[in-house]
């Protein structure tokens, strides 16, 4: 049975306050029990806390997050650099599944770009498993561009067999996909999924201002900025099928994740997601 938990990119502002156990104890109170690690440093100080995170408060870490290479004037453990160390505290916090949140920006310039990126990311892939580990790659918008008619994810799965894919309902939906067919093309692949909802906003008042101005180039920015990230049941996307449909592809994780809370607090928009996906019927899955 699949189970829900959060992506902890929504929680690194409270984890370097007050740090990893802190920050998953408000999370198991919400009533998340696993947790995927994005965008956290993995110094001594979080994994030492991250494991007694789970010891104590029973806290699944669901997956940690790798790069390939580490980008330039960007910090974060990557495979080709810390290879050993990434394996060491993956068996330390029993996970198993480890995944890389985007392509490297320059493998994104051509075909032969993004397949040299997939090899190179399958290698890594098999040499994981040899330890009992599984890498996932997580999608954004970007990998529904095409390349000779062929969509740059399906360009990525073809050239890394030994990689799984972490599918993000919200990025299909914005790539113009629909998530549930998308779940469906990829079954038995797919090992998370992040949830993470699609709303269109309404245009403030400070819109009318401007346009009352004349400054149409302000108007047409709040315009473009009515597409919005959105706690679970709070946008467009349809739930109630797109959960039975990532339990059926084979998740194991089901990630709530929100990349900008527009005023919000992360503790309000988790509390607001877990309480529609129970409302939904999925009380079962935390």
């Amino acid at each position: 049975m699949a189970k829900i938990g959060v992506q902890a990119m929504m929680l690194r502002e409270s984890f370097a306050e007050v740090g990893a156990f802190e920050t998953l104890r408000k999370v198991s109170a919400i009533g998340y029990n696993a947790v995927e690690i994005s965008q956290i440093p993995m110094t001594p100080e979080n994994v030492a806390e991250l494991d007694r995170s789970r010891r104590e408060l029973g806290m699944d870490i669901a997956a940690l997050s790798v790069a390939v290479e580490t980008p330039k004037g960007r910090p974060g453990d990557s495979l080709a650099e810390h290879f050993d160390k990434i394996v060491e505290e993956a068996k330390r916090l029993d996970s198993n599944l480890l995944r890389i949140g985007m392509l490297p920006f320059p493998a994104m310039k051509s075909i032969a770009a993004v397949v040299d990126f997939a090899k190179q990311a399958n290698e890594y892939a098999e040499r994981l498993q040899e330890h009992g580990l599984s890498l996932y790659y997580h999608n954004h918008h970007i990998e529904f561009a095409k390349f000779d008619g062929t969509y740059m994810l399906d360009i990525i799965a073809a050239n890394s067999p030994a990689m799984g894919l972490e599918i993000d309902v919200h990025w299909v939906q914005r790539g113009g996909l629909d998530p549930v067919r998308t779940l469906q093309k990829y079954a038995g692949r797919t090992a998370m999924v992040h949830l993470k909802d699609y709303r269109i906003g309404q245009l403030p008042e400070r819109a009318f201002g401007l346009l009352e101005t004349g400054d149409i180039k302000g108007f047409m920015a709040e315009f473009k900025d009515v597409v919005q990230f959105a706690e679970v049941g709070e946008g467009n996307l349809d739930f109630a099928s797109i959960i039975p449909a990532a339990q059926a592809a084979g998740a194991e994780y089901l990630l709530v994740e929100q990349d900008e809370l527009y005023g919000r607090t992360v503790w309000d928009a988790l509390q607001t997601s877990y309480d529609n996906l129970v409302a939904l019927g999925h009380a079962d899955l935390f």
